[in-house]
C-alpha cells in the first residue's frame, strides 16, 4: 500500500518568496505567521475603534441637534397653546362673561389633562403587568 506522494502539492512544496523585490526566498514560520495575525488583529482593532469614535461623536452631535429643536418646538407649542387659551377666554367673555369665560376654559384644559392622565396610567398598569407576568414566567421555569 504504498502510495505515490511525490504528486502531491503540499509535499515537498517549494519554499514561500516573502521578499519580491530582493528576490531572497524564505520559509514562514508558525511564528511568523502569528505575529502577522497579532499585526493585523491591531490595525483591524485600531481602525474599528476610530470608526466607533467617529459614530459615537456623531450620535452625540445629532442627539443635541434633536433635543435642542424638541426643546424649542416644546416651548413654542406651549406658547401657542397659551395664546389659543387667551383667545378662547376672550372670545367666550362677551358671551358668558370674562369670569365664565375663564372656568369654561379653563374646565376644558382640566379635562383634556384628566383624560390624558387616565390613559396614561391604563399603559403604565398594562406596562406592568406584562413585566410582572414575565417575571412570574421566568420564576416558574426555574
Amino acid at each position: 500500500m504504498d502510495a505515490d506522494l511525490s504528486d502531491h502539492p503540499f509535499i515537498d512544496a517549494p519554499a514561500v518568496d516573502l521578499d519580491e523585490k530582493s528576490g531572497s526566498t524564505a520559509q514562514r514560520s508558525l511564528y511568523d505567521d502569528v505575529e502577522a495575525l497579532f499585526t493585523d488583529a491591531r490595525t483591524y482593532f485600531d481602525a474599528e475603534l476610530t470608526y466607533q469614535k467617529s459614530r459615537a461623536g456623531f450620535v452625540a452631535n445629532r442627539l443635541k441637534v434633536t433635543i435642542a429643536c424638541g426643546i424649542a418646538a416644546a416651548f413654542l407649542a406651549v406658547l401657542a397653546l397659551i395664546g389659543l387659551t387667551m383667545g378662547m377666554i376672550i372670545a367666550l367673555t362677551p358671551l358668558i362673561t370674562a369670569w365664565g369665560a375663564t372656568a369654561v376654559v379653563v374646565f376644558g384644559i382640566l379635562l383634556i389633562a384628566y383624560l390624558f392622565v387616565r390613559r396614561a396610567g391604563k399603559a403604565w398598569r398594562d406596562l406592568t403587568g406584562v413585566m410582572s407576568s414575565s417575571q412570574e414566567d421566568a420564576g416558574q421555569n426555574d
